[in-house]
Parts: structure tokens; sequence; C-alpha cells
């Protein structure tokens, strides 16, 4: 069976993989193992210099390690966007790189997985509501950039804090997503933060906006799977899955 290590920093919606996997159980054959481990965290900020220090070498190599030792998972993901995004295209790039030399694993980032998923789409233009105050959230855009990915509409709605995203509910993440600019046709929405519950609400917040939405959550997953040529068709986890039957 499929086993995705994630990395995923601090706590605030990390319920999202275990409550996925119960949700699955008996529903993917063979079933998805998605153990976690928590980074450290020295300042939950979504300000620049906090979210350099949260994706340093040295946090991702203490939880991996820990990962390997008590899970042995067949792939690894680091589980933040804004962790990765912001050391730019090359950086997020060279951090991955490190953890695939350090685990002997392959390894991705959520922020990769937001790319990836847009190619197997071919999502070429795109939404972006963000949780994030307006420079982090144009740090995303940049990134997005280095595949020429084309940003219609730039959202942000200025949450300081992962914890703060954290406690917001269907309701409140409905209408973030319900908030995103569609007067420029994108292919899809994207909603980049794995600090926002997302997954158990996809059919909701795809029906919201009437088009594809890609979720930090979701694409981590996704991505963790693809690494290992292990994604199938699920219902109830989006446009993303549901393309699979295309390529299956």
């Amino acid at each position: 069976m499929p086993r995705i290590g994630l990395l995923y920093p601090g706590h605030s919606a990390e319920d999202d993989y275990p409550a996925l996997e119960t949700r699955l159980r008996g529903r993917v054959d063979p079933p998805w193992e998605l153990p976690l481990v928590h980074t450290s965290v020295g300042e939950d900020a979504h300000r620049v210099d906090a979210l350099l220090d949260l994706g340093s070498r040295s946090r991702l190599a203490e939880g991996a390690r820990t990962l390997l030792a008590e899970h042995g998972p067949d792939a690894v993901m680091w589980a933040c966007t804004s962790g990765s995004f912001v050391f730019g295209w090359d950086g997020a790039h060279r951090q991955v790189r490190d953890l695939e030399q350090l685990t002997g694993r392959p390894c991705s980032s959520t922020s990769l997985a937001f790319v990836d998923a847009c190619r197997s789409l071919g999502a070429r233009r795109v939404s972006v509501v963000a949780s994030y105050p307006e420079d982090v959230a144009r740090a995303f855009v940049d990134f997005l950039a280095g595949d020429r990915i084309e940003v219609t509409a730039l959202h942000s709605n200025d949450i300081v804090t992962a914890a703060e995203v954290g406690i917001l509910g269907q309701d409140d993440v409905v209408r973030l997503v319900r908030g995103a600019d569609l007067s420029g046709e994108p292919d899809a929405v994207l909603v980049p933060d794995t600090a926002m519950h997302t997954l158990q609400w996809l059919g909701d917040l795809e029906d919201a906006v009437g088009t594809t939405v890609l979720t930090a959550n979701q694409v981590t997953v996704w991505k963790g799977l693809d690494l290992l040529d292990a994604v199938v068709p699920v219902d109830g986890l989006g446009r993303l899955f549901a393309n699979q039957e295309d390529r299956t």
C-alpha cells in the first residue's frame, strides 16, 4: 500500500489527513497511508522571515529523520505551501532535492504539487484565493510564474497565523473561496494553505465557484501518490482526482 509520509509544520489542519484515511477506508484499494510528523515552528506568522525559518533545512531534516525512523514512508511530502514558495522557484526545488538526499525517497512539496496538479489538468490560467497577507500571497504568484502559470486574479485575506486559519469552518472556507475573482475565466481556483481544512468540502468548494478548485491539502495527497504512480479516481476529492479517469 502507498505510504505517503507528511512533514507538517505545527498544529492547525493536520487532522484533515487522518480524517481522509478514515473516509476512504474500504473505498480505495490498496488503501493509502498518510503518516504525519510535525516539524518545529519558531514563530507562527505568515511573514516572509518567519516562513523562511519554518522551511529551513535544519527543521525539515529533523522532521524527516523522525518520519523515516517511525513510519518508513515510500515517499515524502513537505506539507506546507508558504514554507516552500517563499524560497522561490529554484529554492523550492533545492529544498526538495535536500529532502531526497536525506531520505532516499521521492519527495516533493505542496507548492510544487500545485504546479504539477495544474499541469495534470491543463490549467494554465488560475485565480488565487489566499489566506495570507498580500506580500506573502504575491510571493506565491511569483512562484507560479516559474512554470508560466498566469494568475488572472489574486484575493488575499490577511490572516496572519496558521492557527487562525486552522479554526475556519466549512461556511468560512466556502465563503472565502466564493470570493475568488472569476472575471478572467480561469481554468482553476487555487487555495494555497495547508493550515486550512478543505479535504471534506472539496465538492462544496467547486460547486461554490462552478470550476476546478485546487487546495493545499488536496494537492499534497495527490502529489504524494503521484510520486509512486499510485493516483486513482476517487469521488469527493474534486476534479483533480476525478480527472484520473482520463489518465488510467
